[in-house]
């Protein structure tokens, strides 16, 4: 063996490498997982998550780029017995599942894991909902695979550190859903292994600008993973196999640094990371939620409502993922999600951070943009010191009247910490599924799936989600 230039290693070292016993203990695994192996918490958080999944899809397909987006593929890609929920239209599996990711980013109003830092869910259920009438999966096969898909894409996301220029959306979740699929079609653990390894090299490289920018492209990386992770499936089914650790190479060295294989086995099969999620409610970049906790807090003890007009400064002293989100100048409902400014005034100005404020009509409102130039966003690094954990802000608002107000959010409202009730949950269901199908419909919908589990098949779940739209030019407000 000679030695290389540029620490370019040669082949007859890289070849000698073992597969990690990582990946063989999470073969083994994955292909042993029942459902009976679940414990009753965990399987009812399966249970809440999935109806999130479908509400924030139903409503985020009322968009007029998904609405446009689904009618271009019908015409160049034809029909077919998946779904695209809220669209009224069925698809190939692998083109549903792709709309339906792209649907389900498209309000940020989708869960996530603080812990994984990004979206576990939905790169792991529009491929679940696409395989699985197809199996004649069970209800409980259901939730098996979405647990064990989104455990995986978790742990890829606690374990590496992705370059900080790089988007998590598109990413590991790749191996999710894979992975997931994989467990509905009974894979054993060498087609396990094979699988994530292919799935491990078929995610994107995406870019964090696009969420600053306002690139809705973003929009469209979960959708790919999900397309990907039915791919990466058919692919190790017909004998195409991967690398010898797809996810040590690509999470600890191409996309992502300081890969550590010990935290992807660690209390594997206790702790589960679907347990430790969190859901939101206003509809903007998580990051910016701790600001608008606290925001809502200075609101309430200032007599229920402040006016933009009244505020003379708002400060943000927050960690350095929500002070990166200082841009006041939002081109597009999208770039405003992401602008913590924008959040704050629009918050203000609307009484809430519903979609409705994130739109044009909001977006351009002069009083709102006034506002959102009179915030001034910085990190405090001690508050950076207290991540994943946390996501603390401190907000102080100056009126022009000359009185001050102070608060702290130390969590977002949702996170493991402080979670949303189960009523909750479904309640905010409600409020995204009951404008796309009627609220007898959506309240079908919420009871077939809170007995998901007893189901033998996922034939009432599939006719309720491909139902049209009631009302199809109205928006979420």
């Amino acid at each position: 063996m000679t030695s290389l230039s540029f620490d370019v290693k040669p082949a007859s070292e890289l070849l000698a490498a073992a597969r990690p016993s990582w990946l063989d203990r999470w073969g083994t695994f994955a292909a042993g997982l029942t459902f009976a192996d679940l414990p009753a918490p965990v399987m009812e958080r399966a249970k809440l998550v999935l109806l999130d999944c479908v509400g924030v899809i139903a409503a985020g397909m009322q968009e007029p780029e998904c609405r446009a987006l689904a009618g271009r593929m019908a015409e160049t890609g034809g029909s077919g017995d998946c779904p695209a929920i809220g669209a009224g239209r069925g698809f190939a599996a692998g083109s549903a599942a792709f709309l339906n990711g792209v649907a389900g980013t498209m309000l940020e109003l989708d869960e996530g894991n603080q812990y994984a830092r990004g979206h576990p869910a939905i790169h792991v259920v529009p491929a679940l909902l696409a395989a699985g009438p197809r199996l004649k999966s069970s209800g409980s096969d259901l939730l098996t695979a979405l647990a064990l898909g989104y455990e995986i894409g978790s742990r890829i996301g606690i374990a590496a550190k992705l370059l900080v220029t790089t988007h998590p959306h598109g990413t590991w979740g790749t191996a999710g859903a894979a992975l997931a699929v994989a467990h509905l079609n009974r894979a054993d653990a060498a087609m396990m292994i094979e699988t994530l390894n292919i799935a491990s090299t078929l995610g994107l490289a995406t870019s964090r600008r696009t969420m600053l920018e306002g690139g809705t492209v973003r929009n469209a990386y979960a959708g790919v993973s999900n397309q990907l992770g039915l791919t990466a499936w058919d692919l190790a089914a017909s004998g195409i196999i991967g690398e010898t650790d797809g996810i040590g190479s690509v999470f600890g060295g191409v996309i992502a640094t300081d890969f550590r294989p010990e935290l992807m086995v660690e209390e594997l099969g206790e702790r589960w990371e679907i347990a430790r999620n969190y859901f939101k409610r206003h509809a903007a970049c998580r990051y910016t939620h701790g600001a608008l906790d606290a925001l809502d807090d200075i609101v309430a003890r200032a007599g229920g409502r402040i006016a933009p007009a009244e505020v003379a400064a708002i400060e943000v002293d927050t960690y350095v993922w929500a002070a990166q989100l200082d841009g006041a100048e939002p081109r597009n409902m999208l770039a405003a999600k992401f602008s913590l400014p924008f959040a704050l005034a629009t918050f203000l100005a609307n009484g809430a951070a519903t979609p409705d404020a994130f739109r044009d009509d909001a977006r351009q409102d002069a009083a709102t943009r006034d506002l959102a130039r009179r915030v001034t966003v910085r990190e405090d690094r001690g508050l950076t010191a207290r991540l994943p954990g946390l996501r603390p802000a401190r907000v102080r608002v100056t009126l022009t009247d000359g009185r001050r107000f102070e608060a702290e959010a130390l969590t977002n409202k949702g996170d493991t910490e402080d979670p949303y009730s189960p009523d909750e949950v479904r309640a905010k269901f409600a409020d995204l599924a009951g404008p796309v199908w009627g609220a007898s419909h959506a309240a079908a919908i919420a009871d077939c799936v809170a007995s998901i589990d007893r189901a033998a098949d996922l034939s009432t779940l599939t006719r309720l989600l491909s139902a049209p739209a009631a009302a199809r030019g109205e928006r979420l407000k």
